[in-house]
């Protein structure tokens, strides 16, 4: 895409969806510098279904959600993760697993909170393995 255009669309982006992105960056950094093989960042795998990162470590597919907020006043980004998001990334997780034709011996669904804002001090960042279970509504067929 044309530097112009894209610089066009990112002045156009609503603050909190640049806050995501930016913590969607300072989440991939972080995994990275754990040595977590990232497979896709922002992967849409249906209409509605998008997971933030995919990445595999220490032979585990990891399925992970990242929350960015810039203050913790109204409580903990993981929260947010509530009983239907992890239906919704439950789902695009096995979907994932089809459209790919993986079978990995185990799965997990990580939780990274990012908390600050872009041009701020640097981020306080979490990492909340194995957050939570595969929603029961969805099997693995192997």
């Amino acid at each position: 895409m044309k530097q112009w255009l894209e610089k066009w669309i990112n002045s156009r982006e609503a603050s909190h969806l640049k806050t995501g992105r930016w913590g969607e960056r300072q989440a991939l950094r972080f995994l990275r510098k754990l040595h977590y093989k990232v497979r896709g960042q922002r992967v849409r795998v249906g209409r509605h279904d998008e997971l933030d990162i995919v990445a595999e470590h220490s032979g585990i597919l990891v399925f992970v959600e990242v929350k960015t907020r810039r203050n913790e006043n109204l409580g903990r980004p993981f929260a947010a993760v509530n009983q239907a998001k992890r239906k919704h990334l439950s789902r695009a997780a096995v979907t994932y697993l089809k459209k790919n034709k993986l079978r990995p011996d185990h799965i997990r669904f990580d939780v990274v909170e990012v908390i600050g804002e872009p041009g701020g001090q640097p981020p306080e960042i979490r990492h909340l393995e194995n957050a939570f279970p595969l929603d029961s509504a969805y099997r693995l067929w192997w």
